[in-house]
Formats: structure tokens, C-alpha cells, sequence
């Protein structure tokens, strides 16, 4: 089954990493939304295309967190005049919003606190002036800041309308779905940009960071294609 799967239009299927080749195939779903449990997902749209003892299932944070019910319409947040104020000096790119608008930083403030958020701004504004060197913001702000997604102009609907939290104990998520389906799994941030790796089912053996240089290049898309998750397969 799993050579009925191909990549994302405009994506690589085959990446080398230090000398390794890894096919990355991703796996279309239905949409997934709070009515979804993740382990059900998986097991419905992954577990039957895993097939080697190596395969490694790979899932969006988007998906895990729609399925935690954090994904927030839009008219359900009521951003403070903070946060109008500090989203009108985030740095806006064609890869995301981030906390640039004033409904992506209202729940950066909710979910990080004030404090942080604020002193994350005033290390950002050091970090330009006198280092010149951008990105302090969210290495302050940490990873419930940095993980929160607003809608752009290629967010399938009815995301586009919608803010979606990181998702939570991404570990312990990663570690549930492999006991459903018995094989490794990661859940990820990954965009056209960067990528980090969230959660691991297998802590002690499973390298973040090599797996964040497998997807570096986003099979899974921008775009609606509609693929939340997908297989890591060795090219033997």
C-alpha cells in the first residue's frame, strides 16, 4: 500500500542525511478536527501503510493540537490593548503569521504570561539595536509562543479562521500512538522555513534533530493537500 503514496506536488520525495537516504510519504486524511481522537487517526490512516521495522510515522503539531480542541475560532478571542500594541512590531513572512496579529499574541500572553512575553520583547529589541541579530523574541517567549499558528492565505478551511495552540505533552501523545500502532512516532513543526521536532515516542533512542534535517524541506506542504501526517521510510 505504501507505494500508492507520492509526494506532496513540488516536494522532494527522497532526502540524503550524512550519507542516508529516507523516502518521505505523506498520507492524506480526512479533515481533522476536536470530533477526532489522534490515536484513531493514526491508526486508520498510518498503520496500514507502515510496513518496514524502521518505518516512522511522522504527524503535524496542527493535527494533534485540532484534536485537543486548540484550535480557536477567531471570534472567540478578544486581543488586549498589549497585545494590538506588541503584534504591530512582529515580523511578518509569506511562511505564517506567528504572533503578528493581535489574536496569535492575545494567546501568546494567555499562554506564556505577561511577564514572559514582555521581557521577551525587550531582549528582541536589545538583540536587534546592539547585536544586531534577530529571533530573541521567541527564544524567550519558548516553545508555547512560538508554537501558536494564525491563518494565512493558504490555511485550509475552516483553519482559516480559526488560531491553533502547540499541542500538549507532545511526548506523551507521540508514546500513545505507538502503543495503538506499534510503531515509532513523531509529532512536528515543520514549515517552508524551519522545523523542530515536539515529541518523541521513544525519548532515549529517537534523535530530534536528526529527524528535523529529514523533513528540513516540509514533504508534508503549506498548501490544502491535506496530508497531516506522514512515513519516514530508509532507502535500503
Amino acid at each position: 500500500m505504501s507505494e500508492e503514496l507520492k509526494p506532496n506536488s513540488g516536494k522532494h520525495e527522497i532526502i540524503e542525511v550524512d550519507g542516508v537516504k529516507y523516502r518521505r510519504l505523506p498520507i492524506v486524511t480526512h479533515l481533522i478536527t476536536d470530533k477526532d481522537d489522534i490515536c484513531d487517526v493514526a491508526e486508520k490512516y498510518g498503520k496500514p501503510v507502515l510496513s518496514q521495522p524502521d518505518d516512522v510515522l511522522f504527524i503535524s503539531e496542527k493535527c494533534v493540537a485540532c484534536t485537543q480542541k486548540r484550535a480557536i475560532p477567531l471570534e472567540d478571542i478578544h486581543p488586549r490593548k498589549l497585545a494590538v500594541k506588541l503584534s504591530n512590531h512582529v515580523t511578518k513572512t509569506p511562511h505564517g503569521i506567528g504572533l503578528g496579529m493581535p489574536e496569535t499574541m492575545e494567546m501568546a500572553l494567555q499562554e506564556t504570561g505577561t511577564p514572559r512575553i514582555l521581557f521577551a520583547a525587550a531582549v528582541s529589541v536589545i538583540g536587534k539595536k546592539i547585536f544586531h541579530k534577530k529571533g530573541w523574541f521567541y527564544k524567550v517567549a519558548g516553545y508555547r509562543a512560538r508554537s501558536i499558528d494564525g491563518p494565512c492565505h493558504n490555511t485550509i478551511p475552516p483553519y482559516n479562521h480559526y488560531v491553533v495552540l502547540g499541542p500538549l505533552e507532545p511526548d506523551k501523545v507521540a508514546k500513545q500512538i505507538k502503543d495503538r500502532i506499534g510503531y515509532d512516532v513523531a509529532i512536528v513543526d515543520i514549515n517552508d522555513l524551519e522545523g523542530q521536532i515536539l515529541g518523541v515516542s521513544d525519548k532515549k533512542r529517537m534523535d530530534k534533530e536528526l529527524y528535523a534535517r529529514i523533513l528540513k524541506d516540509n514533504p508534508l506542504g503549506q498548501d490544502d493537500q491535506q496530508t497531516p501526517m506522514g512515513v519516514i521510510r530508509v532507502v535500503k
